[in-house]
């Protein structure tokens, strides 16, 4: 990291202060203002963090300009279609890519870790079977620092690499049993033959009366959604278990804070209102009521809006949509669902808008959400398991996030300022006399 530019701060009254400038291996240069109440006695003004860098990252790149997205140094694109969701994981949280070696032995670590303990899967009848998956999720995962109290030591090495194997092998199986719990059917403990991401769909979709069939393309389409949504910079659930892990709170309760925070319909939620929104279309007419539909969109008095357009840092089209988008075909055509209505809508509805200028000029191209509540209701996934499926898959990220801030030396305590636009201060008047 090259610290040899500068920049200046030039005041009204003359006076000038100078701050290093960071440039990193990729992206745009930073202005170090850790100095800055010290030399002014100001702080800088940021809603929503659009201008600050919160910490330095050797993870995931975005060049949201290009619509680039980069593990580790390698474009998503290669990732999905040549390694599984294992394979990347291990990259996300180790920095290359796995041996042969390496790789089983870390399939292996994580098979052994699938079983969640005999009461954690009695804690769930404490939840109302009508519970959102996700407030369940919150509550579970939460709870696994009450049960595995030999990996919450920040501070060791080996502890955190324990807590990191436990949190992604019992993942799915705290989502499908969160799933089973909501419908009332048994829990499906993992099967160490299977997969990853094949065990996930046996425990979620098998039964004890019968032999669950792994489908290769389905599995294959899963394990893709799940690359897709391991990591994505410092977006705002990655922020918020870093911010919790700053205070030293342990891994398992950080990575809750992630789940609540990814449970918000403007993240983690986002798929759910693209189906939403392309369902109820389709119930208004489809694809003939596009252009009117269009219409209430472009419409400022309107409160229409196009879900699963535009993103909060891709200015190009989402190269994760596209990839979506590949895999909704193959998930459908191996269904039989070739000619899905919804499908159809979708690819129409992406086609009208990318030539109206209206999206154009504003740099709306379509997201991942726009496609994967499609794929994931075709694999059988109901709507309310669509952010589950997201915390599953971001938790690799949010971990090795975690990990790397409490690796860092120069990490403090996170701390906001703010722009404070309250009373100025003021007398208690006593009771009597107010």
């Amino acid at each position: 990291m090259s610290t040899s530019k500068s920049a200046v701060l030039t005041f009204g009254n003359g006076q000038s202060v100078e701050f290093p400038v960071l440039s990193g291996s990729m992206g745009p240069d930073v202005v170090d203002i850790r100095q800055l109440y010290a030399k002014t006695g100001m702080f800088t003004y940021d809603p929503g963090f659009m201008s600050t860098a919160s910490c330095r990252s050797a993870i995931t790149y975005i060049d949201g300009d290009k619509g680039v997205l980069l593990y580790r140094g390698y474009p998503i694109e290669q990732l999905a279609q040549q390694c599984d969701f294992l394979e990347v994981a291990y990259l996300i949280l180790n920095g290359e890519l796995p041996t042969r070696e390496q790789k089983a032995n870390f399939v292996h670590m994580v098979t052994r870790h699938t079983m969640v303990h005999d009461q954690l899967a009695r804690f769930f009848n404490g939840f109302r079977r009508d519970a959102h998956p996700m407030a369940v999720m919150v509550g579970v995962v939460g709870a696994l620092s009450a049960f595995y109290h030999d990996s919450l030591d920040i501070n060791d090495p080996r502890h955190r690499e324990v807590a990191a194997f436990r949190l992604i092998a019992k993942m799915p199986t705290i989502v499908a049993m969160a799933y089973k719990y909501s419908v009332g059917l048994p829990f499906m403990y993992p099967r160490n033959e299977l997969s990853y991401t094949a065990n996930f769909m046996r425990m979620m979709f098998g039964v004890p009366t019968e032999d669950y069939v792994v489908n290769d393309v389905l599995v294959r389409a899963l394990d893709r959604i799940l690359i897709l949504h391991a990591d994505h910079e410092q977006n705002a659930s990655t922020s918020t278990v870093r911010l919790a892990g700053s205070s030293g709170a342990n891994p398992f309760a950080c990575i809750a804070s992630g789940i609540a925070c990814l449970w918000g319909p403007a993240h983690g939620g986002a798929n759910e209102a693209a189906l939403n929104m392309l369902e109820e279309l389709q119930r208004e007419g489809g694809v003939a009521r596009i252009g009117e539909f269009i219409k209430k969109v472009k419409d400022k008095n309107s409160t229409v809006k196009l879900m699963g357009f535009g993103h909060r840092v891709y200015k190009n089209y989402d190269p994760r949509a596209k990839l979506m988008r590949e895999t909704t075909h193959e998930v459908l055509n191996e269904l039989g669902l070739g000619d899905d209505p919804l499908f159809k809508l979708a690819l129409a509805l992406e086609r009208i808008a990318l030539e109206d200028e209206y999206f154009v000029s504003r740099k709306l191209y379509p997201n991942v959400d726009f496609y994967s509540g499609i794929v994931q209701r075709a694999l059988g996934f109901p709507t309310a398991m669509f952010t589950c499926i997201f915390a599953l898959a971001r938790t690799v990220g949010w971990i090795a996030q975690w990990n790397e801030m409490i690796s860092d030396s120069e990490q403090k305590i996170g701390r906001p300022r703010q722009l404070f636009t309250g009373p100025t201060r003021r007398d208690v008047v006593p009771i009597a006399e107010r």
